[in-house]
């Protein structure tokens, strides 16, 4: 990296694919109240990747202001059903009554990643995810949530892909790393095009 890259997010899952990724970056965690500006765009009619691009880029700038000359980047990731946004769930009762909604259906996952520089934006993206979820029982539910209650209470959707979640699904449409939260092949194609990572 020609410049110092700083990852605005506490996500370890985020900061695993810029390493495996072998991109150079530290972490500096933004201090966002993320459940009161997403109250707040709900109540103004902003859809889900509006949503998703301003939390990511709120987080970035925060961020951006105390490192001046460095690269910030900023993520958000969203979950949209029918219009509907949904939140992480805090009880394994919310998982449970969102994965029942979400069963036999399709939703989106949006995953935004935004980088500025002295405050300012200059590069922003948004992916997007769809999803169908196989119709599964009301037993492999609750079996599924007990198990895995203490990983996927961090994630959006009540699942993670990349562990027994896959096994909720039937059909997903997108990119791997858009599903994780950070659309990885977007940002280092970025990073090569302004000479920050070699080719």
């Amino acid at each position: 990296m020609t410049q110092p890259l700083i990852l605005a997010s506490g996500s370890e899952i985020r900061a695993t694919l810029l390493r495996n990724a072998a991109v150079d970056f530290t972490v500096s965690k933004a201090r966002v109240d993320e459940e009161m500006v997403r109250e707040a765009l709900l109540s103004e009619g902003a859809t889900p990747r509006d949503i998703a691009d301003t939390l990511a880029e709120l987080k970035a700038r925060k961020v951006s202001e105390k490192h001046p000359g460095a690269l910030v980047l900023g993520c958000d990731q969203v979950l949209d059903h029918r219009g509907t946004l949904l939140s992480k769930p805090r009880t394994q009762e919310q998982v449970r009554a969102q994965l029942r909604d979400l069963r036999g259906d399709r939703h989106s996952l949006l995953s935004a990643v935004v980088i500025c520089e002295n405050g300012q934006p200059i590069w922003r993206h948004v992916g997007i995810v769809r999803l169908r979820m196989h119709e599964i029982s009301d037993e492999f539910l609750d079996d599924y949530v007990t198990r895995n209650w203490d990983s996927i209470r961090h994630s959006v959707g009540g699942y993670k892909l990349e562990e027994e979640g896959v096994r909720l699904f039937s059909r997903i449409e997108g990119d791997y790393f858009t599903v994780l939260g950070l659309p990885l092949l977007e940002l280092l194609s970025y990073l090569t095009l302004r000479g920050d990572l070699k080719r």
